[in-house]
């Protein structure tokens, strides 16, 4: 793409985010011009001074070729808003990131993704339960999203490479800065055939604390459903899942002991209407997911549930929109789209971008 290292440049800028970048797409016709703006030009766009010092300063200081080289050196992917194989889910986010750098790969079955958070300081509960639920989700076919972290996030992708499933880990740092540093292996390990490691952080960018809140949104964008296992009352976890709430997403909590520190966030997001979890089966039954090795292999394209015969009746070889939808079956946004992504699996429906699906004509198979 001729754009791309545009993109890598706005990326460094700081104080140019999503909105920012889009208010610049919108007002020019490609990022090289949006590269070359004057102060009266972003002045008009509703860009602030700070904004726009920051913007002059880092365009007179960054070579945007060597920049491009050196994510090309590090056999960094760079997925951009324009990219085709921007992952479906995170596009629907509000303030979604307009660029993803990426060791590894995502491929089309990471869609069925569920993302699996916790604190820090775990206890040997927490980790039994982090094991026991993602054994169960790595066998149906999920992919586990984390982010990388000590605790729940750690034992939830090493569970998932045991288990030769796929994981993608999420960072609030640069992909050469990883953090902790002792799971530098751990992201190799996932890069390596079994996921993916991500962040929308530039190189060199360090893990600040700022940084990862915002990472969180994506975690909880990539999945269909965040499971938060421990978190204290001020825990990282109770972020994710609020974003999941705004980002419609699904929202479980598995349920803990009232005196331990490491279950009050967890058992304060039951009361306030997360659905707690004592087995695997309730994530895969509240996401209507089922055993996808075994449907992609032998399922006709057929409607199996209630959820798929009401997606089908609304569906015909005109694109409709996801959140129509939702409006004409009268499912929740998480729901529609977990069986979309079931149908799509066993070559039931298309998606034609945009989040817009047509029904696929009878006998094709997912390609």
């Amino acid at each position: 793409m001729s754009d791309l290292k545009y993109w890598i440049g706005f990326n460094i800028v700081k104080g140019i985010g999503p909105a920012k970048l889009q208010a610049l797409l919108d007002y020019f016709a490609s990022l090289e011009q949006a590269w070359q703006a004057n102060q009266a030009q972003l002045e008009k766009i509703g860009f602030d001074r700070r904004a726009i010092k920051s913007f002059f300063e880092t365009r007179a200081a960054l070579d945007l070729d060597a920049a491009l080289a050196q994510v090309q050196k590090q056999g960094v992917q760079v997925i951009t808003w324009d990219s085709l194989d921007y992952p479906a889910y995170l596009r629907e986010i509000p303030n979604a990131p307009p660029v993803l750098y990426m060791h590894g790969a995502l491929d089309e079955g990471d869609r069925l993704a569920v993302a699996v958070v916790g604190t820090r300081r775990l206890t040997s509960y927490g980790r039994k339960i982090t094991h026991d639920l993602v054994v169960g989700l790595v066998n149906n076919g999920v992919t586990i999203v984390s982010g990388l972290a000590r605790g729940i996030d750690a034992i939830a992708h090493k569970t998932a490479l045991e288990m030769n499933g796929r994981t993608i880990g999420v960072l609030g740092s640069g992909l050469d800065c990883i953090y902790p540093s002792e799971h530098r292996q751990l992201a190799q390990q996932i890069a390596q055939g079994h996921g993916a490691v991500i962040s929308e952080y530039a190189l060199g960018v360090q893990p600040e604390a700022k940084n990862f809140p915002p990472r969180n949104r994506v975690i909880s964008g990539l999945s269909l459903g965040v499971i938060v296992i421990e978190a204290g009352e001020r825990s990282g976890a109770l972020i994710t899942s609020n974003f999941a709430l705004e980002q419609g997403r699904e929202v479980f909590a598995v349920p803990g002991n009232i005196n331990s520190p490491a279950s009050k966030g967890t058992n304060h997001l039951i009361q306030q209407g997360a659905k707690l979890v004592t087995s695997v089966d309730d994530v895969l039954d509240e996401l209507n997911l089922k055993l996808v090795v075994e449907q992609t292999a032998v399922q006709l394209a057929l409607p199996e549930t209630a959820e798929e015969a009401a997606v089908i009746a609304h569906l015909s070889g005109q694109p409709t929109h996801v959140d129509e939808l939702c409006r004409a079956t009268g499912l929740p946004t998480a729901l529609v789209s977990s069986t979309l992504t079931m149908m799509e699996l066993k070559g039931m429906v298309q998606q034609v971008g945009g989040m817009n699906y047509v029904l696929r004509e009878s006998g094709n198979t997912y390609q």
